[in-house]
């Protein structure tokens, strides 16, 4: 049997009554990345089903993490290449002024 290792998956969702868009991030013990995302994207299908007009839009990816869950552990990172100005990326890709949070 393949050693587990803790796993971080990305799953976006389309919320259609809100207009809104969601990253939601989970964590799984898996022996291989596919094996997260394909546990990930079965809780997925059962997270948007359970929500009213709230669809899995079917991207999800995982990363692996360096030891297991705890104070301060990386569950996620994903790394982007751009010549953006630090400013502008951040303006980009994360704060637009659209973000709902909370």
């Amino acid at each position: 049997m393949a050693e587990l290792s803790w796993y971080g998956v990305r799953c976006v969702f389309r919320h259609r009554d809100l207009g809104v868009f969601e990253e939601r991030m989970t964590l799984w013990t898996a022996a291989s990345p596919d094996e997260a995302i394909a546990r990930a994207e079965a809780e997925a299908r059962e997270y948007g089903e359970a929500l009213e007009d709230t669809e899995y839009t079917g991207f999800a990816e995982s990363y692996r993490m360096d030891g297991g869950p705890g104070e301060g552990a990386e569950v996620f990172s994903l790394m982007r290449e751009s010549d953006l100005p630090s400013d502008a990326y951040v303006g980009r890709f994360f704060a637009t002024g659209d973000e709902r949070t909370g």
